[in-house]
């Protein structure tokens, strides 16, 4: 039986991402409550709870609803709250309730820095502390001692004429930092960008024939982003549900797809363990929440693009193919997919890259609706099991890494389909991607200028999903027999440092070894924070928790 979900429960940013939904640009706020303000802070809160953002579907004609569903009218602009577990102290949310939290979301993301790799190796071959890392907003001794208790985030659509935010995006900021002050909240102040006063957030744009502005969904390395997010049960209407799973839920041991257990996301439901974990009572306060990790990190632009056309010169010479196939190659080959999302597993070769992206084009300008879905399905609808050794995709590619589909099965290469396992081991380790690049790397600048991708990663259990796939998956190479090698990406490059791109063995070429690697990106702070439902959300701002 399919799981029915209170959407109005459920806050808006968790079930689909506010980019995908013609929210393209965003903001997002970092308050303290000061000691004895508690109670002005759950004022502040009971103040602003009417205007959260709930799941509740938006009036559209296209939407493919539940029977029966309640729709909402379309905002101009959501808003939504997150807390810190510090910050849920300081609203006074009972120690009865708060010892019920997981040991990470308690420590805070800044005390598992070391746990998260977040310590990147400098220039000079030194580790970069916290301190030099972080935006002094998430640094305590940077704020005078005050620590970050709420997250406000706001998302907005866009004037395409301008490309900017619509104008209700200022009139929300500002009367959310009133209400702040009103109540002495503290906003807090040290982000690096084009305000101290918060993270600025907006896709990419491009320019339409006729000059209006339309958003991208790319991230700055040139990569189509978001693009198999995990689906769950009860996440939307059963029709929808079934054929989004396949590529993007999870793989049975027959090969089916299927959506993911709800609990793998949202507390309070039964996990992919057929178990409902232990929780922050009362229940009311846990079930429909999750938690986040919100994580802003900066892309060095320009080192990327400087050692993919340095490196694509020898992958040329290597491989014997012209220039600009070879910089294609050498990037799809570190991401696992081509820069227009197409998979490597999909379509091996750049030629037949641009075969996919052709048909895709045609059928969308001829308004063949069911070819075109037929071609980006397959975008997600692939396994590892026909590229066991990596042939086509290299085993330590990033989206190899951070989705492993099929590829951890002990049996993959059984030929026998009856001992298959399917993606059990992967299923306890997926997370939900929201969040919006920030910046902008325009030509003549550097990669001392602000630009990046703000990272909201949202499950039910920080330490064995986020944490793992952070740790185990990107900064080790030992699941993915490449030693001690990270994500080409992601990952933290050391002296010696390399990627190593197999050859397909038909094609008698040699494996192409991409050594010294520079550092891509970087971490420049974040936290760890708790996303109430609803009804938590008015538990916290009315003062209403009863652990008992």
């Amino acid at each position: 039986m399919a799981v029915q979900l209170d959407f109005s429960d459920i806050q808006g940013n968790v079930l689909a991402a506010y980019g995908k939904q013609g929210f393209p640009k965003g903001r997002a706020l970092l308050l303290h409550i000061p000691d004895g303000k508690g109670a002005a802070a759950r004022l502040f809160l009971e103040t602003l709870r009417r205007h959260v953002t709930s799941a509740l579907p938006w009036e559209a004609k296209h939407r493919q609803l539940i029977p029966g569903q309640v729709v909402a009218p379309r905002p101009e602009v959501t808003l939504n709250f997150a807390f810190t577990f510090t910050g849920l102290l300081a609203l006074g949310v009972p120690i009865r309730t708060l010892r019920g939290m997981p040991d990470e979301f308690v420590d805070g993301m800044a005390a598992r820095a070391d746990i998260l790799c977040d310590r990147f190796p400098k220039p000079d071959g030194s580790l970069a502390t916290i301190d030099e890392a972080y935006d002094p907003v998430w640094l305590p001794a940077a704020c005078d001692g005050q620590r970050v208790h709420i997250l406000v985030t706001l998302n907005a659509q866009m004037d395409e004429k301008t490309g900017q935010p619509v104008p209700a995006l200022a009139e929300k900021t500002s009367y959310v930092i009133a209400m702040a002050e009103q109540s002495e909240l503290i906003v807090l102040s040290g982000h690096r960008g084009v305000t101290p006063k918060w993270q600025e957030l907006s896709a990419r744009l491009g320019r339409r024939p006729d000059g209006t502005y339309s958003a991208l969904p790319l991230e700055h390395f040139g990569f189509v982003d978001g693009i198999s997010d995990p689906v769950f049960d009860g996440q939307m209407a059963e029709a929808d549900l079934q054929k989004r799973s396949i590529g993007q839920g999870k793989l049975l041991p027959d090969q089916s797809w299927a959506p993911l257990a709800t609990g793998e996301f949202l507390l309070g439901w039964p996990d992919e363990s057929q178990e409902i974990p232990g929780a922050a009572m009362p229940l009311d306060f846990s079930r429909n929440g999750t938690f986040m990790a919100y994580r802003k990190l900066h892309q060095n632009v320009f080192a990327w693009r400087n050692y993919m056309a340095e490196q694509a010169k020898a992958l040329a010479q290597l491989w014997n193919m012209p220039l600009d196939e070879a910089e294609q190659t050498l990037a799809a080959k570190f991401a696992g997919r081509w820069q227009n999302g197409v998979p490597l597993v999909a379509a091996p070769s750049w030629a037949e890259a641009q075969v996919m992206a052709a048909k895709l084009s045609e059928a969308t300008k001829a308004g063949d609706q069911a070819t075109a879905e037929a071609l980006r399905r397959s975008w997600v609808d692939f396994t590892y099991r026909a590229d066991a050794f990596g042939a086509s995709c290299p085993f330590g590619a990033h989206i190899r890494r951070a989705n492993t589909r099929d590829m951890l099965d002990p049996l993959l290469s059984t030929n026998d389909p009856k001992r298959l396992n399917g993606s059990v081991l992967n299923n306890r380790r997926r997370i939900l991607r929201r969040g919006l690049p920030y910046g902008e790397a325009a030509a003549g600048g550097s990669d001392q200028d602000e630009h990046g991708i703000v990272l909201m990663a949202l499950c039910a259990n920080l330490f064995r999903q986020f944490e793992f796939i952070q740790q185990q998956w990107m900064q080790y190479g030992l699941d993915f027999n490449a030693g001690n090698d990270t994500c080409p990406i992601i990952g933290l490059h050391f002296p010696g440092n390399k990627f190593v791109i197999p050859a397909d063995p038909a094609s008698g070429r040699s494996p192409f070894f991409a050594a010294g690697m520079p550092q891509f990106v970087e971490p420049r702070g974040g936290e760890y924070f708790f996303v109430p439902s609803m009804t938590a959300l008015r538990m916290i701002a009315q003062g209403l928790v009863d652990p008992t």
